[in-house]
């Protein structure tokens, strides 16, 4: 599993129906890409949920990295470039993904949490203890799902959570979820990934 997302930062001013509109009539493209396991298309809106900005922030689970590369060099990213610039997009090595007990809904809401390892802490250590929190975290009520994934180059956690309604103020970052495509969600093994 890989996760990625590209958090594209909107104006202050910036009219934020203008992506709910583009969500709307596009969103359904990707809902049966293959080895997509998700996409949840979030935002964040300046004032809401305590964001400082606007933006339009999807985030992926990929069950290959064949799958990422078709999307990454395909039509639909490069109509996201002409549309917006070349984002940085991030991504992390998968290390585990659960279902929650709202997966059977829509998730609404979602969060995410960087946590880096820091230098001179065994990583190994640092990933046990996250893993245990994922799976912690998995159990919650509320939760439809919630992956854990690394980036080994900055040594950083990410943690990222759908929820089916409002997501805790001390999950991390939050975001709304304007759409859930998750073609092959099944394909996403479930636990830990090594």
């Amino acid at each position: 599993m890989h996760a990625m997302q590209y958090r594209i930062t909107l104006p202050a001013d910036y009219d934020m129906e203008i992506i709910r509109r583009r969500v709307a009539t596009r969103g359904h493209l990707l809902d049966d890409f293959p080895g997509l396991g998700l996409k949840a298309y979030g935002i964040r809106e300046r004032g809401v949920d305590g964001s400082p900005v606007n933006a339009y922030a999807p985030f992926y689970l990929w069950a290959s990295p064949e799958a990422m590369n078709r999307f990454l060099w395909g039509a639909g990213f490069r109509g996201l470039v002409e549309d917006f610039g070349r984002p940085t997009v991030e991504h992390w090595q998968g290390l585990a993904f659960e279902r929650g007990p709202a997966a059977d809904r829509a998730p609404r809401t979602a969060t995410r949490r960087a946590e880096p390892v820091p230098p001179g802490a065994d990583p190994a250590t640092a990933v046990e203890r996250a893993l245990a929190e994922t799976g912690e975290r998995a159990r919650t009520e509320g939760v439809h799902s919630t992956a854990l994934a690394i980036d080994p180059r900055h040594w950083e956690l990410l943690h990222f959570t759908l929820w089916r309604d409002d997501a805790p103020e001390a999950a991390g970052d939050r975001f709304q979820v304007l759409h859930l495509s998750a073609p092959h969600l099944d394909a996403l093994p479930q636990g830990r990934h090594w």
